[in-house]
């Protein structure tokens, strides 16, 4: 025999899934029925801050700066968990204290050696050797 206790959650649940569908079924026929209809070539172009846009929408990145975006992504997470620690500090105590700086060692110990490797620089060779060359 079922359980009668959980028939009103189900039924509770149903009506919420029949309730967004609706709300979604009728926000997109609405937005279709009162929605522009005008066709045009300056309709059909991007309009970004008010500014016309030039060139094409599809640049190609160098490599480094998709290596620099997940060097980013990687460094901000790990300040997350930074954060957390720094939130619960006093019920971590010492053993808290020495992982976090084993953490830490660990993260600059990953950026010295990406700034090593050269990972950073953003500069071309050919500018690079030409900084050099004045600095002599």
């Amino acid at each position: 025999m079922p359980d009668v206790t959980v028939l009103p959650h189900h039924l509770g649940f149903a009506a919420f899934l029949l309730g967004v569908v609706a709300l979604c079924a009728f926000m997109l026929g609405v937005s279709s029925l009162l929605g522009s209809k005008a066709f045009g070539r300056s309709k059909n172009e991007p309009f970004e801050s008010g500014i016309v846009p030039t060139g094409g929408s599809r640049l190609r990145l160098s490599a480094k700066f998709y290596l620099v975006a997940m060097l980013f992504v990687i460094f901000d997470v790990e300040a997350l968990y930074l954060f957390a620690w720094a939130v619960s500090v006093r019920e971590s105590g010492w053993a808290g204290l020495i992982e976090a700086t084993v953490f830490i060692a660990i993260l600059l110990a990953g950026l010295v050696y990406l700034w090593r490797v050269g990972a950073l620089d953003w500069a071309p060779a050919s500018r690079r050797e030409r900084q050099a060359k004045l600095k002599q």
